[in-house]
Order: C-alpha cells, then sequence, then structure tokens
C-alpha cells in the first residue's frame, strides 16, 4: 500500500511502500537502492541473511552491488578496506565473534579515515557459544573509532542504513559507520515497515560519491595511504578522529532532519518516552526499550512517572543529552545485554555515570542490571520488575545494590546430571582386529582390515539423540572413519553442524572428550592440546597409554576461514589427524556459498536467475593444498565405499601417532541444501566418485595413489549423472547454462588427468 498522492503533496514527503519486513531484510533494501560498488562478506549467523537477501536481488537484477565472498571476517574486513581507499562505497554486515575476527581491521579503516556502512547484528560471543543476540559484541566496537548508530526497529534500520552513509562521507565527518540491531529480536521478527518506492529518491538523498579525498584511485595522481607516524604525529592524527567523531553528532542531527523531510521519519539523539516529567526512568538499547514502552503506559495509568530512554547514536556518546533528559529523575535503572567484567557495572553504566558527573545539580541515582545474554528474552515483566527496583530506589534515596546480573538462577546440586551410559575408553574402542605394518621395501603402510561386519560391534563414538536433519552424511561418514581408529581419542570440533547437533547444553552425545573452538582456529588449538598432553605425560604428571589419538573435525567451510591455521599446523607437523567433512558449503549457518562448493552451484549467497546461476568459480582443492605442505598423509573418502575408508582410517592413526599431521577429506551429503531425497545419499557420493568429481585417493609420503579408478574398473559416469540427483544443480543441465556445465566439466576431467599423472609418476 503506497501513500495516498494528496499527503505526498501536503508533506513533501517521497512516495513509499508499506510492508512487513524483517531488520535484515530492511539493511538489504538500503544496501541495494543505495546500489553500493561492493561488499565484501562472510557468513555469521545472524547476520548472514543481509547477503543472502541482496544475492536473491542480484540475481533478480535489481542492483549492480559486487558481492566478494570472503575467508573470512578479517578478510571481508580488508577487502572492505581496500574497496574504500579507492573512493568506492562499501557495505557489510557481521555478528559477535566476526566482529572479533576483524576487530584489528577496524580502527585501521577509522584511523586513516575512510567511510564505509556496517551493519552490526548484534549476538553473544562466544564462548561458550550462543548463536543470540546480546550486546556483548558491540561492546567490543566502542573504542573502534567507529561512529554507531543504533536501531530499535526494522523501520529504523532501513532509515538509519540510509543516514548512515551520508554521515560517514560527510566531509566534517569522514568515518566509517556501525548500524547495530539486535540478532533475531529485529534482524529475522517482521514488523510493519515503509520503504521508497523509488531508489532515486534514496540515491539523491545520499547524494554523489565523493570525489575530493584522497584515494586511491588515479595512476596520475599517486597516494600513500597508512603511511608509518611517530608519537607527535600519531597524536594529532588521533585529535582529529577526535574530533570528527564528535563532529558527528551535530551532523547525525543535521542528516536526521534532511531524513524527516523526505521520509515523515524523525530521529532524535535520543529516543525519549514519556520523560517530560520523570521521577524513574530505564535506559535501555534497541529492542528491550520497545518492550518497556508498554510497561511505561501501563505504570502512568496507575500515576506513576516513569519514562524510557534509548540513544539512536551511540558514538559519539550522547552525553550532554542525557544530563538534560535525567534533570528531574530521582532513580535511573540502566539495563544492559553485556558485561565488562570485573568493572563494576558495564560500559554503559559507566558512560552515564560520567555524563552525570559532569552536572552539578543532577541528584540521580544510577543502577545497573546485566540482562537478556545469549538472547535471553525481556517480557513486560521484567521490565516491571525493572521500574520497580528503581521506585524503591528512588524511595529510599540511595541504591542498595547498585550493580548486579538480573535473571540468572543458582544452580541446585541435586539436580546434577547423571551420565546416561557409562564412559567408554581404552579396550572398548580396540578391536584387536585391524593391522598396520610398515613396507620397508615400498616405505608405504600394510592394512588389513576384516570384513565390516566383523566391525559392527565397535561402539559407537557418537551417542544417539543428536539434532542432525535426516540423511545428514556427517555421522555415518564420521563414525566409519572411527570404525579404522583403534582406542582413545580426544576429538576436537570446530563449530558447524557436527558439533551444534552433538552438544546442547547441558547435554552431549559424545562419549570421549570433546572440545570446541572457532572456525579459524580448530587446528591451532588441537596442537597445543597434543602438545600439552605429550609434556605433561613426558614429566609424569598424568599416567595415560600412548595410543590416543588427537582428531580435529572440520566442516561446513572450516577449511575456508580455518585454513591458515591448519596450514599452520600441518607445518608444524604436530601428531594429530585433521579431518574435513565437505558439505559443500556453511550448512550450519544456512547453506552460503563455501569455497568447496563447485562452479554453478546454487547456495544461498549464489542464486540462480537471470542475472547468474551459481556460483562463479571452481571449487578449492583442499586435498591438494594440504599435500603442499609436505605431511607424511592425505587422503580422501566417502562412506560409499567403507573398506577404503577404514583402511585410510588405519593408516591416518598410524601416521599421526609415529609421524606427525594427516588431513582427510570426506564428502558428505546433506540433503536439507543440496535439494536431495534423503535416500539417494550413498547414491549421489557414489556417483561424485564414479564420475571422477571427487577421486578417492591418497598422498603417502609425498606419493600419490588413486585408490579407486572408476576408469579401470569401467565405472565411470558422465557428470551431469551426479548432478541430476540434485535439486542445487539441476539448472546446470537446462540448455541456457551448456557453457557453464562445460566449464565445470573441463575442470573435473583436468584435475583428474593430473591426479592420474602423479598416481603413474611418484616425483610429481
Amino acid at each position: 500500500m503506497a501513500l495516498l498522492e494528496r499527503d505526498l503533496k501536503e508533506t513533501g514527503v517521497a512516495e513509499q511502500v508499506t510492508t512487513f519486513e524483517s531488520g535484515n531484510e530492511m539493511a538489504a533494501m538500503a544496501a541495494a537502492q543505495i546500489n553500493y560498488h561492493i561488499m565484501g562478506y562472510f557468513p555469521i549467523t545472524p547476520s548472514t541473511e543481509v547477503a543472502q537477501f541482496l544475492d536473491q536481488m542480484k540475481a533478480r537484477g535489481e542492483h549492480d552491488i559486487q558481492l566478494i565472498a570472503a575467508d573470512g571476517e578479517h578478510g571481508s574486513a580488508g577487502i572492505c578496506y581496500g574497496a574504500a581507499v579507492t573512493g568506492a562505497r562499501v557495505f557489510n554486515a557481521t555478528s559477535a565473534n566476526g566482529l572479533m575476527y576483524m576487530l584489528e581491521q577496524l580502527p585501521v579503516q577509522s584511523g586513516t579515515r575512510f567511510p564505509m556502512v556496517m551493519n552490526l547484528v548484534t549476538r553473544s560471543i562466544s564462548g561458550p557459544l550462543d548463536i543470540r543476540g546480546d550486546h556483548s559484541d558491540l561492546y567490543f566496537a566502542l573504542n573502534a573509532g567507529w561512529v554507531i548508530l543504533t536501531a530499535r526497529t526494522p523501520q529504523a534500520v532501513y532509515d538509519m542504513n540510509i543516514m548512515a552513509l551520508k554521515i560517514s562521507e560527510h566531509s566534517k565527518v569522514r568515518l566509517p559507520v556501525i548500524v547495530a540491531y539486535d540478532g533475531f529480536f529485529t534482524s529475522h521478527q517482521k514488523r510493519k515497515v515503509q520503504y521508497f518506492k523509488d531508489r532515486k529518491v534514496v540515491q539523491d538523498f545520499v547524494g554523489e560519491c565523493p570525489t575530493d579525498y584522497n584515494f586511491a584511485r588515479d595512476p596520475k595522481k599517486p597516494v600513500t595511504i597508512g603511511a608509518h607516524m611517530n608519537g607527535e604525529d600519531l597524536l594529532n592524527n588521533h585529535f582529529q578522529q577526535s574530533e570528527a567523531m564528535y563532529a558527528a553528532h551535530d551532523v547525525f542531527q543535521e542528516i536526521a532532519d534532511e531524513y524527516e523531510k523526505i521520509s515523515g521519519r524523525k530521529y532524535e539523539v535520543l529516543d525519549l518516552y514519556k520523560m517530560e516529567d520523570a521521577e524513574v526512568a530505564l535506559f535501555l538499547l534497541n529492542s528491550a526499550a520497545e518492550t518497556a514502552k508498554d510497561v511505561v503506559d501501563q505504570l502512568r495509568e496507575k500515576g506513576i512517572k516513569v519514562g524510557v530512554i534509548s540513544p539512536n547514536i551511540l558514538r559519539p556518546f550522547p552525553a550532554k543529552e542525557i544530563q538534560k533528559a535525567l534533570k528531574n529523575v530521582k532513580a535511573l535503572l540502566v539495563g544492559e545485554r553485556a558485561d565488562s567484567y570485573g568493572g563494576h557495572g558495564p560500559n554503559l553504566t559507566h558512560e552515564v555515570k560520567s555524563a552525570l558527573q559532569e552536572d552539578p545539580y543532577n541528584s540521580t541515582v544510577v543502577l545497573s542490571r546485566v540482562f537478556g545474554l545469549g538472547g535471553k528474552d525481556f517480557y513486560p515483566q521484567d521490565a516491571h520488575a525493572f521500574f520497580q527496583m528503581a521506585i524503591e530506589t528512588m524511595e529510599k534515596g540511595y541504591a542498595e545494590k547498585p550493580f548486579d546480573y538480573y535473571g540468572h538462577t543458582p544452580g541446585n546440586p541435586e539436580n546434577v546430571l547423571k551420565p546416561v551410559i557409562e564412559p567408554m575408553h581404552g579396550d572398548v574402542y580396540k578391536s584387536g582386529l585391524i593391522s598396520v605394518t610398515p613396507d620397508e621395501a615400498t616405505g608405504k603402510l600394510k592394512v588389513k582390515i576384516p570384513p565390516l561386519r566383523a566391525l559392527t560391534s565397535k561402539p559407537k563414538r557418537l551417542a544417539s539423540g543428536h539434532g542432525a536433519c535426516p540423511g545428514c552424511g556427517i555421522f555415518a561418514g564420521l563414525e566409519l572413519f572411527f570404525k579404522g581408529i583403534e582406542g582413545d581419542i580426544v576429538v576436537l570440533f570446530q563449530t558447524g553442524c557436527a558439533y551444534v547437533v552433538t552438544t546442547a547444553y547441558p547435554y552431549t552425545s559424545h562419549k570421549q572428550t570433546m572440545i570446541h573452538n572457532l572456525f579459524q582456529n580448530g587446528a591451532a588449538t588441537l596442537s597445543g592440546t597434543a602438545e600439552a598432553f605429550f609434556e605433561l605425560k613426558r614429566r609424569g604428571e598424568i599416567n595415560v597409554s600412548d595410543d590416543v589419538t588427537f582428531v580435529m573435525i572440520t566442516g561446513d567451510g572450516g577449511m575456508d576461514i580455518g585454513m591458515g591455521s591448519a596450514i599452520g599446523t600441518a607445518l608444524r607437523n604436530h601428531k594429530l589427524i585433521i579431518l574435513e567433512y565437505d558439505n559443500e558449503g556453511y550448512m550450519n549457518t544456512g547453506s552460503q556459498m563455501s569455497y568447496s562448493t563447485p562452479l554453478g552451484h546454487m547456495t544461498s549467497t549464489t542464486n540462480v536467475g537471470r542475472s547468474q546461476a551459481g556460483k562463479a568459480f571452481h571449487h578449492k582443492d583442499t586435498a591438494q593444498i594440504m599435500a603442499s605442505t609436505n605431511i607424511p598423509y592425505v587422503f580422501t573418502g566417502t562412506e560409499a565405499f567403507p573398506q577404503d575408508l577404514i583402511k585410510k582410517a588405519a593408516k591416518a592413526q598410524w601416521y599421526a601417532q609415529n609421524m606427525g599431521t594427516v588431513y582427510g577429506k570426506i564428502l558428505i551429503t546433506c540433503p536439507l541444501n543440496w535439494k536431495s531425497e534423503d535416500r539417494f545419499g550413498t547414491t549421489i557420493m557414489e556417483a561424485a566418485v564414479n564420475s571422477c568429481f571427487f577421486p578417492l585417493y591418497e598422498v603417502e609420503q609425498g606419493q600419490t595413489t588413486i585408490t579407486y579408478d572408476p576408469e579401470a574398473k569401467n565405472k565411470r559416469i558422465p557428470l551431469t549423472e551426479w548432478l541430476s540427483y540434485m535439486g542445487k544443480t539441476k539448472h546446470l543441465l537446462k540448455p541456457e547454462n551448456k557453457h557453464l556445465l562445460q566449464g565445470f566439466e573441463e575442470e573435473v576431467e583436468r584435475r583428474w588427468q593430473r591426479l592420474k599423472a602423479k598416481h603413474e609418476n611418484p616425483y610429481l
């Protein structure tokens, strides 16, 4: 529904469309209408949808933004900075540990004064891992030198994204801007919103891209960006940056006034709700403030003078406006979705107190409460409780407990969970049926395994009860691999589907020791665990058997963002196994593109439409990359060829225990995101191997051996037969995509012929 034409003429407000959308959808809408030049991004929940929506829109031809999928958030920040120094308009979105990973880069962007806009969809920072919303990530951005706007609703997300670019590029500011809004509360919940029908209105408002800065865009005008500075110059640089940050306060008001004229929506520095005569108030960021407003109305009906304060701009901090708003307030409760551990109150509490300290006439008593961590909901009854605390403080004239957590509960020893099964270790996992012996003549290993039926009595490493999707190939593949591992294991799972569905606190599906760390650092973490274990044993501080095997499980794109850590671990040659389950995407965050996604395959960030046909470049050959580090053993495998995989697992254990790092890659199905039938899991894996897309081979001490040759067995099939099983690839079989299919077929054949050459020549 559009606004009535007569209303537009009377107010001067541009024509807008009313609909129901989420915060992530409105961030993408604003970006598409602005038509940024570049978006460097990496998927992380709950901000991932922004890139997904933009990719869908691009597939439909609705914008021209170059969407660049990075290898991790640190890389995405680098892409954005590199684009910004050319004067291009740059956009990004991230959350939680994604912000933490790129944090090093943020002061570089602000310190060299290059504009851009980044949406921070706030989420709890790990550890422990929690993917829902609080403000622990936002608080790490407070000192990064970026202007920070806060958006309480999807409407505000849209509006502030438009204003943010104009603030960022303003000649008095020239700083990057963060638009922060609550993960899942605002990012995913749909609300009534309005957006401009004609994107020209948005583009006219933000204006032309400035060209009068020292950009790296003209070879005839060379510039040096980021020159090294000594203390005197750095002091001057930071002073100028500080002045620009404070200037952003007035620029925000100026641009908000301009925006009101075209939108009819006004954004003050502070959002004040019934604060004119309030004696008691809450200070809340973003969505919680909206919940509290309803409670204000209820208490006002009872004659209690209460109000809510919520900033629209957090950096620069609106100290003067806060002083004015609290002039007559007797008690204020500052509610924060994060803590500053050991600081006797979180960050904003101290900034509010600091502002009031500079007002000699203010006598407001300030309470601080940490609430809503990890996405814990904030209900009207919670707002009632906050107001009651503030009212009691007002009546007493002092804060009995200035700082505390709200909503936490003490543990009860009587409710300690009892193990469901007896711990399994040692001989339980030794079948005695697998034999691995070095062959002195060849320098390789000889492996003997029993019939598969004989290994079925060996217990599984993972208990039933995990939450994997029907048909998921992860656990079938992992359990088959573990059949070839004798004795105890210490396993590290990087973040991903396999980790998330097996460790929902307070339960676990792991029968033996499991450690978790993030995508980018799993291999390094396990290398530290292994080396500490060996050193503790050498010193006689622990007494365990010598045959413990250390295994790192990665997947869901973990060998993209975690590639550097894995290569470093391999080069150091620690005694451990890195095992990748390859499901060809970031399935745990919603089937986004990974570098392991093959050419032309559809994901939620490589959509299929009239403007694009899936992923635009070939998949990464991780096994060959890891083989180039000269580790003793590299292999590929799949559950469709069980004897082959179990033999390789046995070899992997021997090499990891005796020589150093092993890397293995097992292809597994993901029916949900591959859009395939559950029952075709093994069939699809067989087809992947028989089409030579996923050849089975090993690189043992530098020598390549193909362990299953479909050509020699007269079982090779066309690549199209494999592609036909999956909904994500059926578009490749259409005539209009013939050129893309041909390119894919040629690359598969090229890699297969190179592999055969290596198989035939031990020096390749």
